[in-house]
């Protein structure tokens, strides 16, 4: 069958819909139902319909009706046969039907659907409305869930966003520029005050290489790749990256880390000394560890960890936390970041944590991949996971982000959390001030997104330590008005944006920064001035 026939046979009558209910009933196979407007069909929408196709065999979605719509003057923006064709086209869906009525209440009651699956803002929800739905699936034995995706979009906002630019990406960047001041004028004074902010790193340095091959080939004794190297490029990685870093914004870092006794680890002290960096390390027996990434041309083919766990005994896990206590006394800030190779063990972080938290104003994490141990990095003002390693940690697949991400604050006590979700960009959330333990999570963190800033990615590799040192800096530059969440996030994801652009490990300056700032205001075509009386002051 025709791609085009096949999706418009998914659009039904009502009369073959009930036909192929009681089908799908005689054959025991589970229908799941999802209900809305869907006038736009964004990513948060696509997430959502994945999941409900994931709890039974086959998925119906129902769609509001233009004549009954009430979203507001000119909605729908797409009429109801286009809204039915772009869900139909979807893979995941398998029936589609266009409701003439304004509310679901009435159709559940004639489809019956074992799963009725609907948003997490409607867990707390008492709209009567939303009850009557509620109540139909639920008299007939079937089953409500509420996951809202991974994403949280609002049509409304898009469509609100859409007025005013043709570019939904334009359209979000003028938003937070506008809203918090983001201008170059006042980033500017913003990057100007990194400067001497003195930041304790705590973590496991790494050595980054690139093996640079030629043109891959088959091997004569069996079908495998076989690569021939040409070139090898070293970075210093791992924490020290992220001190380098710091220490090119502006700052006075001191990196509290794991090095052997080799003439390798002598000659990363003098060029980290070279940099800005002080190193104050613990011995340990090997090598400093390193992870191979084999690349032709600028793509990465494969990847190869020669990592030897670091293994200290209690006397060097008390000298670590030492150090790092006393190191910090004399800190504005401190950074852990845990890259999983056993220098910070859950044991170690239990202790370091609360010794540096006494002695520094600003205090952020992070981890690298799913050895790392999020969950004992407490009372942290920023965690920086990204969103694999946020679900990795607390198991759970299925809640939305912010369901999780509350989950996350209420096990670490952390007041902001930044998710990095690649190519997606990334949300940056808060607690809120006063938030009630027994209050939805809608009510106890609230999000801004903000959108990946790099046109093109050359090497994905640093970026999220590029990010971590520059929202580190600006939460220690403390500017005394504008939302210090989005300005960090803001000023974070340039950081990211210009790593992202530069093959291996290299250190973003303070002149970089600039020129991101610069870069994104291009891309906007035309920076819009901000709110009358609205400055950034630091």
């Amino acid at each position: 069958m025709d791609p085009a026939d096949r999706t418009r046979a998914k659009i039904l009558t009502r009369q073959e819909l009930l036909a192929l209910r009681t089908q799908a009933r005689a054959g025991h196979r589970t229908v799941v139902q999802c209900h809305g407007c869907f006038d736009i069909v964004h990513p948060g929408h696509v997430r959502h319909l994945q999941h409900a196709a994931r709890q039974g065999d086959m998925l119906l979605v129902t769609l509001t009706g233009d004549a009954v719509m009430s979203k507001g003057d000119g909605r729908p923006l797409i009429p109801q046969e286009l809204r039915a064709e772009n869900l139909a086209a979807l893979d995941c869906v398998d029936w589609v039907y266009i409701n003439p009525l304004p509310t679901a209440a009435e159709l559940l009651e004639e489809v019956r659907p074992d799963v009725y699956i609907k948003g997490r803002e409607y867990e707390n929800n008492r709209d009567p409305r939303f009850q009557a739905e509620r109540e139909a699936v639920e008299r007939h034995g079937g089953r409500v869930l509420f996951s809202s995706g991974d994403i949280v979009f609002s049509s409304t906002a898009l469509i609100a966003a859409m007025e005013s630019s043709a570019d939904p990406f334009q359209a979000r960047l003028r938003q937070l520029v506008e809203a918090h001041a983001l201008t170059p004028a006042n980033l500017d004074l913003l990057i100007d005050s990194f400067a001497g902010k003195r930041l304790c790193v705590i973590g496991e340095t790494i050595t980054d290489t690139y093996v640079m091959c030629d043109r891959p080939d088959i091997a004569g004794e069996s079908p495998v790749m076989s690569l021939r190297p040409l070139e090898h490029r070293s970075f210093d990685g791992g924490a020290a990256v992220i001190a380098r870093h710091a220490a090119a914004l502006g700052a006075r870092p001191v990196l509290i880390t794991c090095l052997p006794r080799t003439p390798g680890a002598e000659s990363l002290r003098q060029r980290l000394a070279v940099e800005g960096v002080e190193t104050r390390a613990i011995e340990h027996e090997g090598s400093i560890p390193e992870k191979q990434r084999f690349l032709v041309g600028s793509q990465k083919v494969m990847k190869l960890d020669l990592v030897r766990p670091i293994s200290l005994d209690a006397a060097a896990q008390e000298r670590l936390i030492g150090l790092a206590r006393e190191t910090a006394q004399s800190s504005d800030g401190a950074v852990v970041a845990d890259f999983g190779n056993g220098m910070l063990t859950p044991g170690v972080l239990g202790r370091l944590c609360p010794s540096v938290r006494r002695n520094v104003g600003v205090m952020v994490g992070d981890v690298s991949g799913r050895r790392g141990s999020l969950l004992h990095m407490r009372d942290m003002d920023l965690l920086t996971p990204t969103e694999p390693e946020l679900r990795d940690a607390l198991r759970d697949y299925d809640d939305s982000l912010n369901a999780v991400v509350w989950k996350l604050m209420e096990q670490t006590g952390a007041a902001r959390v930044f998710v990095t979700m690649g190519a997606d960009g990334l949300t940056a959330f808060e607690r809120l001030r006063g938030a009630g333990a027994t209050d939805g999570w809608a009510t106890r963190v609230r999000g801004e997104h903000v959108p990946a800033l790099s046109p093109w990615a050359l090497d994905a590799l640093g970026c999220g330590d590029a990010l971590l040192a520059a929202a580190t800096l600006t939460m220690l530059a403390e500017p005394k008005s504008g939302d210090l969440m989005a300005i960090a996030a803001f000023l974070g994801s340039i950081a990211a944006a210009v790593e992202a652009t530069r093959l291996g490990n290299e250190p973003v300056s303070a002149r970089d920064l600039r020129h991101g700032v610069r870069r994104v205001g291009e891309m906007r075509l035309e920076l819009t001035p901000p709110r009358p009386g609205v400055r950034l002051v630091v």
